[in-house]
């Protein structure tokens, strides 16, 4: 078992009141609750919109998925399904919101490679609370085909914007395990044929999210501004002239503040001063190699500085590749130079640095950290000038089918997003009914374990703020939901690798 954790730490919360009267207390009964009456029910009301036969579209966001797999609780507890329990309130009769329910209590983590392992299926993280780490699960279980009723969640984890109308899709096994015809059809097209009365589209986030958890190292994941416009086009296209139902579109939020990207710190090895000192003079050919260039004229003084590598007890910066910087191969000299404070650092180095991960040395020390693990600053700004733009793009078709369609705008200076964020106030986090909710995978947090993911109170959060969006377009009274009744992060049990 000491090899498997070896392999995860490479890849890395009514009564009902009765009364049985006759005769005088009757009347007394009456004359009281004249005078007080009994607390009623809200009026709920679907305003101008049919909610009778719901139907979700999207990716993970929409599935369910959380803590770095796809779980029946997670399911249970998707926005999709929680957005559904609202809309329930102003339909009468039977209601039924279909999901392609996995039956796994811990599900299939995607996230770590390989798996299964010698044997064994690694399952959802849970919080390791001694290691304060995520740790996968070590009974989890592979996807297997759903044979249920209907289904009104069409949410697939993965999915691309393009991808909705491609059967190609079904190479994905989250859309193979429910496809109505593989190979042939496609997630829209299914859910079209599902006929929905009205419909949510959050679509969009993994055209641009995928570019970055992979540290901005292959172009070839981030979808062009051009295609997004077309894929796009086509997908609210269909929905417009293949149904009759109205819609609620949400867009892609400000995911470089997730703890993805920021639960690693920049300084995130400690250091004695005797190594520290051992590891500098591990460096000395190389940082004088970078003063020769910078005495020649080939790079500037303060590049040479910055280059430079150098450690101190306490705290310290790791060494990383850096392809911004000037190329001094003529010299022999790699690009890197030391983490600053406004680099991104991917989740799943944190539990490689300073290990001998690749055999090349401590990583992050003697081993510079590739490209992949790291987002400069540089790469940071062009994923929010794609993000934004793709949301730009969403704004634009939304508001050319104003009449059916409605904008949920997660960037909104007043939501939810830029409160947690600290983004309207500087303060990140965010306060419920008194309880301050943060935006990680702590207890209190609103993430799953995966960093990414909201847990079942983050997706109650973000509901509440699709309720509101609804209502002022459709002029509905719907529910707001309990965020505090759901569930956050759940914690390790002695079934976790870390545990082992």
């Amino acid at each position: 078992m000491n090899k498997l954790y070896k392999i995860f730490l490479l890849l890395i919360v009514a009564g009902l009141i009765g009364y049985s009267c006759d005769g005088i207390e009757d009347s007394l009964v009456d004359d009281q609750l004249e005078e007080n009456p009994l607390p009623t029910s809200p009026d709920y009301s679907s305003g101008s919109a049919d909610f009778s036969n719901y139907v979700a579209i999207g990716n993970s966001l929409t599935a369910g998925y959380m803590d770095g797999a796809l779980y029946s609780n997670g399911q249970a507890n998707s926005v999709a399904a929680i957005l559904a329990t609202s809309f329930a309130t102003t339909v009468e009769g039977d209601y039924t919101f279909n999901q392609p329910n996995i039956n796994s209590a811990n599900g299939f983590n995607t996230n770590i490679s390989p798996n299964p392992n010698n044997g064994i299926t690694f399952g959802r993280f849970k919080l390791d609370t001694e290691a304060r780490v995520p740790s996968p699960v070590i009974n989890g279980e592979a996807p297997t085909a759903y044979s249920g009723p209907a289904l009104n969640n069409f949410g697939v984890p993965g999915l691309t914007v393009g991808q909705l109308r491609d059967p190609a899709a079904v190479n994905n096994p989250f859309y193979a395990r429910f496809a109505s015809n593989p190979g042939a059809s496609t997630v829209l097209g299914d859910a079209i044929d599902a006929d929905p009365t009205f419909f949510s589209l959050w679509i969009g986030n993994n055209d641009v999210l995928g570019y970055a958890t992979g540290g901005a190292s292959n172009p070839a994941v981030l979808t062009s501004n051009d295609d997004f416009q077309t894929r796009f086009s086509n997908v609210v296209a269909d929905l417009i002239s293949e149904t009759s139902a109205e819609g609620v579109v949400i867009n892609i939020p400000s995911f470089l503040g997730l703890a993805f990207f920021r639960a690693v710190p920049f300084n995130a090895i400690p250091l004695d001063a005797a190594t520290a000192t051992a590891l500098t003079n591990g460096y000395s050919d190389y940082n004088n190699g970078v003063q020769t260039a910078a005495d020649g004229g080939a790079i500037t003084q303060a590049e040479a500085d910055r280059r430079k590598i150098v450690f101190g007890a306490g705290a310290n910066a790791f060494v990383m590749e850096d392809e911004t910087l000037t190329d001094l191969s003529a010299f022999g000299l790699p690009p890197i130079r030391q983490s600053e404070p406004t680099d991104l650092t991917i989740l799943s180095l944190g539990s490689i640095l300073g290990v001998d991960a690749f055999g090349e040395g401590a990583y992050g020390l003697q081993d510079a950290v590739e490209d992949r693990f790291m987002l400069i600053p540089s790469e940071q700004v062009e994923i929010e000038t794609s993000r934004q733009t793709f949301n730009g793009i969403m704004a634009q078709i939304v508001a050319a089918n104003s009449a059916r369609l409605t904008l949920y705008d997660t960037n909104s200076s007043t939501g939810a997003f830029a409160d947690l964020f600290g983004l309207s106030d500087g303060v990140p986090g965010i306060t419920v009914d008194g309880v301050d909710l943060s935006p990680d995978f702590a207890p209190t947090g609103v993430l799953s374990t995966d960093g990414i993911h909201p847990n079942p109170r983050g997706n109650a959060l973000i509901v509440n703020e699709i309720i509101a969006t609804i209502e002022a377009k459709f002029g509905s009274v719907l529910p707001e939901i309990n965020v505090l009744n759901r569930s956050s992060v759940s914690v390790c049990a002695g079934n976790c690798l870390s545990q082992q």
